[in-house]
């Protein structure tokens, strides 16, 4: 076996089964959403914004290294989980590499269109065949202007920036919410402000939300009349200020996710039933599974039912799809069927994740298969896998919880968790202690 507690590329992380169930109270880094749209809000408003308890990771360094290279005037200290950030217009004339950070390519992108400038926009091969297609369509329809270097369409690209005059737009919002999100947080540098209309079924819209009550928090305000249509009234403009970033609601749910699978119990530090994030309503799906969730002081405490046994459920996840991958790493230890609705989404993200979720556990032996837009996931026992993870980090985080229960299951790459938690498995390894 090789180290489990410093993982790196190409090797095999192999989970340790518990022999209890767990008992622990745990602290898990700061949001990915919020840390980037933070970052891009703090670049927009004139003056020195500080953020604090910011997420570190693949992701947020992409995005803060496509600030400096912008020209921003960044203070950066790992250490205190802090950064500050001197807002303006940027460079007029640069070149950035977004990696494989799907809110650097979309956010940035929306945000340079609207400059005058040019700027080229570089990226991993992973985004290069994730979805921007929707996102350019859009800004082309306001003026701005793109040069593609490899396919039309996708990354990368050289943007011809323009003070972009605004009005309205389309967005196609079926595949992704950052487009929306990207076009939203952006608006107020178009001289007469934005109407967006977003056609389609909108997808992950609670990922929206934490867009327009940021935006609020920065200064600027969003009307949001019924049927998908967003309105950004011209002449505001985003306020610096200093701002705290919530933790990772996303990365909680795995140990959540944990309690349920042990019937044991997990305290995750200052989570709280009122933070912004769409995945607090994985908590009512575990509920589901007869656990009990309780607010203290210091965050949410999650008891799973006793001896972890429960039935499979029906859920609809489009609002917090994100989540998918963990209710699937539960479902084969559930005693009926559980069918997960409406996600058809989560095809186009870091990698096919429908398709993703159904080979491997296949592999290891579980029925299960695809619905219209979900997958139905059958009762079984997995055997031993070496799971891939498709350079996902979701996948390598939720699909390791099933080798809490189950011998012999190994993780594939595992250091495609440093997207947006470093140190996951150094934590999941204390769960076994």
């Amino acid at each position: 076996m090789t180290d489990n507690s410093k993982p790196s590329k190409g090797h095999l992380y192999e989970v340790r089964p518990v022999a209890e169930p767990i008992d622990c109270a745990l602290e898990v880094p700061g949001s990915k959403s919020i840390t980037n749209r933070a970052l891009l809000l703090a670049s927009m408003a004139r003056g020195k914004s500080t953020l604090s308890n910011v997420l570190f990771s693949d992701d947020s360094r992409s995005f803060m290294d496509c600030l400096k290279a912008l020209g921003y005037d960044t203070m950066v200290d790992e250490s205190a989980k802090k950064v500050e950030l001197f807002g303006g217009p940027p460079k007029r004339k640069a070149t950035i590499n977004v990696r494989s950070a799907g809110t650097s390519a979309r956010f940035l992108t929306a945000m340079l269109a609207a400059q005058n400038g040019e700027y080229t926009v570089e990226s991993s091969d992973q985004m290069k065949a994730r979805p921007m297609k929707p996102l350019m369509d859009a800004l082309k329809s306001l003026g701005a202007k793109a040069e593609y270097m490899e396919n039309e369409g996708s990354l990368p690209y050289r943007l011809h920036g323009n003070h972009l005059a605004g009005g309205e737009v389309e967005i196609d919002a079926g595949q992704s919410s950052q487009f929306t999100s990207a076009l939203l947080m952006t608006a107020c540098l178009h001289k007469n402000g934005l109407t967006i209309r977003a056609q389609g079924k909108e997808t992950a819209k609670s990922y929206i939300g934490i867009t327009t009550k940021m935006m609020e928090q920065f200064g600027v305000h969003v009307k949001k009349p019924e049927n998908g249509v967003y309105i950004v009234e011209p002449g505001q403009e985003y306020a610096s200020r200093a701002y705290k970033i919530e933790p990772d609601v996303s990365s909680a749910c795995y140990f959540y996710a944990a309690a349920a699978l042990t019937g044991g119990s997990v305290l995750v530090k200052d989570v709280y039933p009122s933070s912004m994030q769409g995945d607090i309503k994985f908590l009512d799906v575990l509920k589901k599974f007869g656990c009990i969730v309780n607010e203290t002081e210091e965050g949410i405490l999650l008891k799973g039912a006793p001896h972890g046994v429960f039935e499979g459920i029906d859920v609809d996840m489009n609002d917090f799809s994100d989540q998918t991958m963990t209710l699937a790493a539960l479902a084969p230890f559930a005693s009926t069927p559980t069918t997960i609705r409406n996600i058809g989404h989560i095809k186009f993200q870091e990698s096919d994740r429908i398709r993703a979720i159904l080979t491997e556990l296949s592999k290891m032996g579980i029925r299960c298969s695809e619905t219209a837009g979900g997958i139905v996931i059958h009762p079984g026992t997995p055997r031993p896998s070496t799971v891939e993870t498709y350079d996902d980090h979701r996948m390598a985080m939720a699909f390791s919880l099933i080798g809490l229960k189950a011998e012999g299951i190994r993780i594939s790459n595992p250091s495609c968790v440093a997207k947006t938690f470093e140190n996951y498995f150094e934590v999941l390894e204390g769960l076994a202690q």
